[in-house]
């Protein structure tokens, strides 16, 4: 039975219809309601779709009555409470979907006797306790996603039993211990897709896992894994994505990873890996994405330059020194993404870099970067985020405003320039550049002069950050024409005169710093001004009203 449009509430008068077999009312945004008690009335019932809709409440016990039950979807719902254990009682059930609910306890350990289900999903939702000690006896489990909850514990060793998986999803719970698998070859040979990170599993990467030939991709980032990483995952060779970050993972890369043919992204970053790189690795024909940040490696080796696919490169706090390197000028694959933050780069940026052409991410902050922002970075066509903050550039902005010029309205969506000694350039922010910029944090700098009222026309503005500058002059109107604007720090500048009136239409403010300005005058009356604290306006000696001290007449 499906309805292919329905709204209101989920009648229990549907359980009357005794000879049933299957039921759908899947994807109906507008049902409602509760599961009714009845619903173990329609004992022929054989597939049950419930899912996409707006039910609330517990799951009925009555429904572990569906003898003859083969699919049972419920997904993204609203449901809540417990899971019920006579759900165990449907032997029949090869699909049982309740994911994107409110379930709250633990996993039942009856589902353990559903052993004709080949995909079991349960992920987002506030499950707790253990994983089932016996899940390893769903021997036809092709896929298992209990991702996104509150599950603890160890992963029971009985998922070795598990002949059949290709999917494991475990990943975004609060799982410890030791990752138990395999425990012999030959085990879970089907195993293509891995999911273990954000828990708090630990000790060393079980050299094992190289048994699992049949692994894609694999995730185990965010966890408490330490130790070197085992040679063995070179035998991983259909293996195309392999997530490791966020871990104590020691020692060298393996030099088996330059058997990784198929390999398209390498993610290591904040680990304890040392250098060098092992020179296999620039077998690695396939690659796309290579992070390394946040290890001791101290150079980028010359290979990285030659990988005929990688277009992605993430090298920041790497303890490189020296200059930006040159042999990033051209690569067989163009830049898309290039990371080399939180080194000690010194030398200016390399006019070169304006070749990039298609280059949509360069963060450069946190090094020693010195000189002037070279003219051909308005070569950029495609950039649409620029970090260069915390470094010691010098001169003028004005060429970043010029990047991206070949869209409408331009390509940047971030800038941060912010704690750098540019000394001018906001007043050449061209009308048609920047209008897709989101975030523009130009603070901690040593401009001066009066902002251009072409500012205005950062439409799509949501965070503007002037702070600690020689600003002067007038608070221009033309700010308050930023309608998206959540975010708006001003403070430690000379700005004079009054707040304009108009700051009120900043109806979407959520964080405000005027502090130690030479301000005066009235505060304009009126939300979102009158909820922010004294301190986003103190230092002003001129300014009076709500929230400071009232106005003398």
């Amino acid at each position: 039975m499906k309805l292919s449009q329905m709204e209101g509430w989920f009648s229990p008068s549907i359980t009357l219809l005794t000879s049933l077999e299957v039921l759908d009312l899947g994807g109906l945004a507008g049902l409602s309601g509760r599961i009714p008690t009845s619903i173990g009335r329609l004992k022929n019932l054989r597939k049950l779709y419930l899912y996409g809709n707006k039910l609330r409440g517990s799951v009925p016990e009555s429904i572990g009555k569906l003898l003859k039950l083969e699919e049972l979807h419920m997904h993204e719902n609203r449901l809540s409470g417990f899971l019920p254990p006579n759900l165990g009682c449907l032997k029949n059930l090869n699909a049982l979907l309740l994911h994107s609910n409110r379930f709250t306890g633990s996993i039942p350990a009856s589902f353990s006797n559903l052993t004709n289900l080949m995909h079991l999903d349960l992920h987002d939702n506030s499950l707790t306790g253990h994983i089932p000690q016996n899940i390893g006896d769903l021997q036809l489990l092709k896929e298992l996603d209990l991702s996104d909850n509150l599950l603890n514990g160890e992963i029971p060793a009985s998922v070795n039993n598990l002949t059949s998986i290709s999917v494991m999803y475990l990943d975004a719970n609060h799982l410890e211990g030791e990752i138990p698998f395999p425990s012999n070859y030959g085990q879970m040979p089907l195993l293509g897709f891995l999911r273990l990170q954000n828990n708090q599993l630990g000790g060393k990467i079980p050299p094992n896992l190289g048994y699992l030939v049949s692994l894609q991709r694999v995730s185990l980032e965010n966890n408490r894994l330490e130790g070197a990483i085992p040679s063995s995952l070179g035998n991983l060779e259909a293996l195309t994505e392999l997530y490791l970050s966020g871990n104590k993972l020691s020692g060298v890369i393996p030099k088996s990873f330059g058997q990784l043919s198929h390999l398209i992204l390498l993610t290591l970053s904040h680990n304890s890996i040392q250098g060098p790189l092992p020179n296999e690795m620039s077998a690695l024909q396939n690659l796309q994405t290579l992070d390394l940040s946040f290890n001791s490696l101290n150079s980028i080796p010359r290979w990285v330059a030659e990988l005929p696919s990688l277009s992605r490169i993430y090298f920041a706090g790497c303890g490189i020194k020296g200059q930006i390197p040159d042999m990033l000028k051209s690569t067989p694959s163009p830049i898309q993404e290039l990371d080399l933050s939180a080194n000690d780069l010194t030398g200016g940026i390399p006019a070169w870099m304006g070749s990039l052409t298609q280059l949509y991410s360069l963060n450069l902050s946190r090094n020693h970067l010195s000189s002037s922002i070279p003219a051909s970075v308005a070569d950029f066509q495609e950039l649409g985020v620029l970090d260069l903050h915390s470094n010691n550039i010098t001169g003028s902005m004005e060429h970043v405003f010029k990047i991206g010029t070949s869209f409408p309205g331009g390509s940047l969506t971030y800038v941060d320039l912010s704690d750098n000694s540019f000394t001018s350039g906001i007043q050449q922010i061209s009308v048609g550049t920047l209008e897709r910029v989101v975030y523009l944090n130009l603070s901690h700098n040593l401009q001066e002069g009066k902002l251009p009222t072409s500012m205005e026309k950062l439409k799509a503005l949501q965070s503007l950050d002037l702070s600690y500058n020689k600003f002067g002059f007038g608070l221009v109107e033309a700010l308050a024409n930023l309608s998206h604007l959540e975010t708006l720090k001003l403070q430690r500048n000379q700005f004079t005169g009054r707040i304009p009136a108009e700051f009120l239409n900043l109806k979407n403010l959520k964080d405000l710093d005027l502090s130690d300005n030479l301000l005066v005058g009235e505060i304009p009356a009126g939300k979102p001004l009158s909820d922010f604290p004294q301190s986003c306006f103190t230092g002003n000696t001129g300014l009076c009203g709500k929230p400071l001290s009232p106005c003398k007449s």
